[in-house]
């Protein structure tokens, strides 16, 4: 009798591990929803409902954010998705209610002065203003922002700038005030208080433009920075070397621009060199990297849709962002994206264990944030 019971006690326990053991492996996330992870979308609308192309994308595609944009640049005209705050506060909340992906990375550029999505409603001074003053101020600009993205229901705001001003003319920083300095040193005081600001809203924030986009000459929506000859690399990098120490950082975004003297064939987002051997090796960076939009004059005019996906995430890149707001839409770019990569993956182009590793630090910021 005790023979017959032992027995039966070592196949329940059997078939339960068997049961169990399935269930772990059904759980596992398949590799379209890894790859979905990793993409952050810019889409056109002020509204979605069940039958939105965004709506479909988002749920068909396993996608890990969206972009919001308050102006449509392909259209010249439009109004893209901000237009006051009660539109935006309802769209963000239907596409929480009608996204299969409960934590949704719903993302803006909202840095302050003019590069601010939401400056029609909360205008906050430019970083070029707050770096002239106490640092308070910056934290006290920053609570005024960060109420207001919390509030309208975003948990992403690509910002701060740590691009220090070197160049005072660059017309994609300087010009546009978006750096806090040229000190490096005031730059990271400033941009650690703008997210201590943010945080106290739990935003997630991420640093640009990595390795720093200070001293170029031209602007890298356009085409191809390259700033091979004006470049300094000890004070561009230290806003970075301080903010990582610090411990604080969600994530960091890349910039499209070239120093040859570094790497002679890529621009900063496709090279494993600044990502892999500088940001992760050198500067001991462990969280997500995104990069700036994939769709910029930078990429697209120099390297090929295909091959500046693939570049990307065997480069390093966790997130890519397209933002569908450069010189064309296209409503298919995901399911392009996707392919590609899934393809990359089958040929051995990228290895699986890349887009692995960005998947678990993806999950693992948004777990941070209880998404």
């Amino acid at each position: 009798m005790k023979k017959q019971i032992l027995i039966a006690f070592l196949l329940i326990i059997f078939i339960a591990s068997i049961f169990i053991f399935s269930k772990k492996e059904a759980e596992k996330p398949s590799l379209d929803e890894k790859i979905g992870e990793m993409l952050i979308l810019g889409f056109r609308g002020l509204e979605v409902d069940s039958s939105s192309k965004i709506i479909k994308d988002i749920n068909d595609y396993h996608l890990g954010g969206v972009i919001l944009f308050n102006y449509d640049v392909p259209s010249s005209s439009q109004i893209r998705n901000i237009e006051n705050e009660d539109q935006v506060k309802k769209l963000i909340s239907d596409i929480k209610k009608l996204s299969s992906n409960k934590n949704l990375l719903i993302a803006v550029d909202a840095e302050g002065g003019c590069v601010n999505r939401l400056k029609k409603f909360t205008n906050i001074k430019s970083a070029s203003e707050m770096g002239k003053e106490d640092v308070s101020e910056t934290f006290n600009q920053g609570l005024i922002l960060g109420e207001e993205l919390k509030k309208l229901g975003f948990n992403v705001n690509f910002a701060p700038v740590v691009d220090v001003n070197i160049n005072e003319d660059n017309p994609v920083i300087g010009q546009l005030e978006r750096s806090f300095s040229k000190d490096p040193e005031e730059v990271y005081i400033h941009a650690s208080s703008f997210i201590d600001a943010m945080h106290e809203n739990n935003i997630m924030t991420a640093i640009k433009h990595f390795p720093g986009h200070g001293s170029s000459e031209n602007d890298s929506h356009l085409g191809l920075t390259d700033v091979t000859n004006t470049y300094n690399k000890e004070i561009e990098l230290l806003p970075y070397k301080k903010l990582i120490k610090e411990n604080k950082l969600d994530m960091i975004m890349t910039a499209h621009i070239m120093n040859r003297n570094i790497d002679s064939e890529n621009p900063a987002t496709l090279s494993s060199i600044f990502l892999k051997d500088i940001l992760r090796g050198e500067l001991k960076y462990e969280g997500v990297i995104v990069s700036d939009d994939m769709q910029m004059g930078a990429i697209v005019d120099n390297f090929g849709f295909k091959e500046s996906l693939i570049k990307a995430i065997n480069a390093g890149c966790d997130l890519l962002i397209f933002s569908n707001n450069n010189k064309e839409y296209d409503e298919n770019i995901a399911e392009k994206a996707i392919k590609i990569i899934k393809e990359a993956v089958s040929n051995g182009e990228i290895k699986e264990e890349q887009i692995n590793e960005s998947y678990d630090r993806i999950k693992r910021l948004k777990q941070a944030y209880n998404l």
